[in-house]
């Protein structure tokens, strides 16, 4: 059993009762420095006889805790009464995507990162029932998002990637594969494939290795090559330079179609490249489409019960019961002296 708010942003407006407790003590000692000013304390509360200094802070405390126990009401607390194991037909995806500088080249619109981001967003608009995970690379890889089927995280972590993740500048495609792998987990019976969008330019590691070990552990690996053969000049961010090596010649990045369809291959798996057009995302969404979809368990909490009925009727009730304390006191409940107020 858990327990949630459904609309927990509701519970800011808490800080209004601190804010009306400490206004109410400043308005009180004023009125109370007030009354002091005007006279001796005992005349003053002779001439009022029926003025009560006790029943005014309690309904102010009474309608304080309604107003508490509304706001709880509001933000919907929930109990999640039964944990339900879902199966559903689907694929399990890794995307593995190329941050490396290269990739800022503009050979394609935008410039080759931009446009793999596109590319994989429209991918995901297509998932229903498929989990994905991303990993980031350039000299190293990292998990940016572990496998999941929240496809609004996926892509609120896919629009903040950025160069600037990783540290170490390369292509390290291995790597990037390899932790792919990791990513998985557990064997499971859906059909599984590593989406690997790159222009190609390994110079870390073995990478057709890797991707034939994916094969091995039945992954397919889909090679989506951005860019162009011919190549393109990195852009300086924030400058109209390009960036150049260290004989000061400008640095052209070309797209290493050889080396993403020897992956490709190794890991029984397609290469296409990505240019401006949307036939890779085509391709790699018809090559998705044929794994067989089998079926995935996914554990959800079901039958959420409102339980702000409670609070609303307990708030209620205070109320009714501040509507009939007065502010003054009551002569015929005097005798009850219920606020500690009778005469001694």
């Amino acid at each position: 059993m858990i327990f949630r708010f459904a609309n927990i942003e509701v519970l800011w407006l808490l800080f209004s009762v601190p804010v009306l407790s400490l206004a109410y003590a400043w308005y009180t000692r004023i009125k109370r420095r007030q009354l002091e000013e005007f006279g001796d304390k005992e005349l003053v509360e002779q001439l009022m006889p029926n003025a009560s200094r006790v029943r005014p802070a309690v309904k102010f405390s009474i309608l304080m805790v309604a107003l508490t126990l509304l706001i709880i009401a509001a933000a919907r607390p929930q109990f999640g009464q039964s944990e339900r194991t879902e199966k559903r037909q689907g694929i399990e995806a890794i995307v593995a995507l190329d941050i490396s500088n290269s990739m800022l080249a503009e050979d394609v619109a935008p410039n080759r990162l931009d446009r793999a981001k596109q590319m994989l967003s429209k991918l995901m608009d297509n998932m229903v029932n498929d989990k994905v995970g991303l990993v980031v690379f350039a000299g190293d890889a990292f998990v940016q998002l572990p496998i999941t089927c929240d496809y609004v995280s996926a892509k609120m972590f896919l629009n903040s990637i950025k160069p600037e993740l990783i540290k170490t500048q390369g292509t390290a495609i291995g790597a990037a594969l390899s932790t792919s792998i990791r990513c998985f987990g557990e064997q499971s019976d859906a059909s599984r494939a590593i989406i690997l969008i790159t222009d190609g330019e390994n110079h870390e590691d073995d990478a057709v290795a890797v991707a034939k070990r994916a094969k091995e552990e039945g992954i397919q690996v889909l090679v989506v090559g951005i860019g162009k053969p011919e190549g393109s000049p990195i852009p300086v961010a924030g400058t109209n330079n390009f960036m150049k090596d260290r004989q000061g010649n400008v640095v052209v990045s070309r797209l290493n179609e050889d080396m993403c369809r020897e992956i490709a291959q190794a890991g029984g798996g397609i290469y296409v490249r990505c240019d401006n057009s949307n036939t890779a995302t085509k391709a790699i969404q018809k090559e998705l489409d044929k794994l067989a979809t089998q079926e995935i368990e996914t554990t959800t909490y079901t039958d959420y019960n409102e339980q702000f009925q409670s609070f609303a009727l307990i708030a209620l009730l205070l109320l009714v019961i501040d509507f009939f304390i007065f502010n003054r006191k009551n002569k015929s409940l005097t005798k009850l002296d219920i606020f500690g107020e009778g005469k001694k």
